[in-house]
This record gives structure tokens, C-alpha cells and sequence, in this order.
């Protein structure tokens, strides 16, 4: 049996992907990780009125990642059940998300980058070394950020040479940016929106991760343009329902991550497109094209 844990696993692309890992292989069971349990619990009861059999493959799990109380309390349980049942978790699929204004970079960049770190670190002594996965869910927004940096600041994001300590510390840079009015154009980051900016900054994480674990296969990818709660707002600002701003629906979303999760032939320390395809972490390459093939 192959455990996964899917965090943001209550909604949207994450409650997709829960679905998606479900019917893919019957071998599997997953912690739906959300952070209110009424509405983990509902989402739960809505996919086992799809399928019952899902009923003892799926158990919601408590967990908000940018608190670190959370993280540990999860942890405690998912480790319990580990230790009397003998098997490791398989996989990680580092799925919450959020996107809000640019003032709240702190808020954006604790979930967006500092929840992948938290889960990730406190999860891998649990996980089988030799098979484990984790699937970080970033965006296209990550590369499209990127290319509009200099070439200083792209240097800096594409390197899997950097290490936590130095991405923290960028970090904390960026945030008193914003905090003073300061000018990230100036700075050599673009416009400084806070979504990219966290994205970009996830990308590169991926890169450290791997380099750290060389054993377990950790990749990153964007799920493509999906109608979510976060990007339903996006299409009415623009006067234009989700589907003609271009939106997919959730399933979609499950292509690249599902594919990451379970492909023999996936690579290790890479980023991917939403159509599965290698693809460069500092421009955006449109699905369908060739892929990648460069080094980073």
C-alpha cells in the first residue's frame, strides 16, 4: 500500500488530485491534508458517495502548513500509524497554495514556500529512501517571474547550489522590500508580484530538496490554468468567465502531478509542465511544445 499525503487536499486541484490518485492505483491510501476537518470530512463524504471503495483508502488529516504546531501534530499522527502498521509513506504532494494581494508577500511566501519546507522536512524520516516521491505544486507563474528578472537574480533562482539558509535570507530581503515601498524592479526582480515571486522561489527549493535527498525522487510542476477559488476572481476582474479567460476544469490540474507521482521514467530535480513535459524554471514553455532538455 502506498501512502501519500496531499496537503490543500480538501479543494480545487488538491481534492483532484486526491481523486486522481484514488482511481489510479488501488494499491494506494492518502492523507487528505486540510486545515478545518469539517470541511476535510465533507470532501471526503462527497468523493465515497462517488466511490465507496475509496471509504478505507482516505483519511483526512489536520494540517495547516504555514503553522508549525500543525505540522508537528500531523506528523505525530501519520507517524503512529506508520509504526503499527509497518509501511512509509510514499509520497508527498506539497499542493496548498495561496494567492493574495502583493502587500502580503510574508503571508504568501509562508505557505507557498516556508509550508513546503516545513511538511517536507518533517515528513521525509517517514518516507521509503529508496521509492519515496514528493510532487511540490508551484505554477507557471514561477519561470514567467524569472525571465523578467536580471540576470543576476536569475542566476540566483535557477542555481540548485543554493541553499536554505541563502533562499531564507533572500526571503527576508524581499519582504522588507515590500515592507518599505522599495522599488523590485530596481532590485532586479521584475515588478515583484508576490504569487511569482513565491513560485519562483518554490522552484528553487525544488532544486535544494533534490540535491539534499538524491535518493528520493522530488520534482516540481504547474498544474496548468485551473478554476479554482483562488483564480475565479481573477476571470471576473477580468470580465470574463473562468472558461473564457482560459481556465480549466480541477481534473486537468491531476496530469502532471498524478504523472510525477507514479512514472517509471520521471527524472529527479526537475520542473514540469502541466502537461508533463521537462520544462525551463526561468521562462514558460506552453504545453505541447517540445520539452526541455538543458541542464538548469
Amino acid at each position: 500500500m502506498k501512502k501519500i499525503l496531499v496537503t490543500g487536499g480538501n479543494k480545487g486541484i488538491g481534492l483532484a488530485i486526491v481523486q486522481k490518485i484514488l482511481e489510479t492505483d488501488v494499491e494506494t491510501f492518502v492523507y487528505m491534508g486540510s486545515r478545518s476537518i469539517d470541511r476535510g470530512e465533507a470532501s471526503k463524504n462527497n468523493l465515497l458517495k462517488q466511490n465507496s471503495s475509496f471509504k478505507e483508502r482516505i483519511e483526512v488529516l489536520p494540517l495547516d502548513v504555514s503553522n508549525d504546531h500543525s505540522v508537528t501534530e500531523a506528523f505525530k499522527i501519520v507517524d503512529k500509524k506508520c509504526r503499527e502498521d509497518g509501511k512509509k509513506l510514499y509520497g508527498i504532494v506539497n499542493n496548498a497554495g495561496v494567492m493574495m494581494e502583493d502587500s502580503a508577500l510574508e503571508d504568501v511566501l509562508q505557505v507557498n514556500v516556508y509550508g513546503i519546507y516545513r511538511v517536507s522536512n518533517k515528513f521525509i524520516p517517514l518516507m521509503d529512501e529508496e521509492k519515496g516521491r514528493i510532487v511540490n505544486i508551484t505554477s507557471a507563474a514561477g519561470p514567467s517571474f524569472v525571465s523578467t528578472c536580471s540576470e543576476k537574480q536569475r542566476h540566483f533562482l535557477v542555481s540548485s547550489d543554493i541553499s536554505w539558509e541563502s533562499l531564507e535570507s533572500f526571503m527576508d530581503k524581499c519582504i522588507d522590500l515590500r515592507k518599505s515601498g522599495g522599488d523590485f524592479s530596481r532590485e532586479g526582480l521584475g515588478d515583484g508580484p508576490c504569487y511569482g515571486l513565491s513560485k519562483a522561489i518554490a522552484n528553487t527549493l525544488t532544486l535544494n530538496m533534490a540535491k539534499i535527498y538524491p535518493k528520493l525522487k522530488i520534482n516540481a510542476c504547474t498544474p496548468g490554468f485551473i478554476e479554482t477559488d483562488m483564480t475565479r476572481p481573477m476571470a471576473k476582474a477580468w470580465g470574463k468567465t473562468p472558461e473564457e479567460a482560459g481556465m480549466k476544469d480541477p481534473s486537468f490540474g491531476t496530469v502532471a502531478p498524478v504523472y510525477l507521482l507514479f512514472d517509471d521514467s520521471v527524472g529527479h530535480g526537475d520542473y514540469y509542465g502541466s502537461d508533463a513535459l521537462r520544462s525551463p524554471i526561468d521562462r514558460y514553455r506552453s504545453p505541447g511544445t517540445p520539452p526541455f532538455t538543458d541542464k538548469y
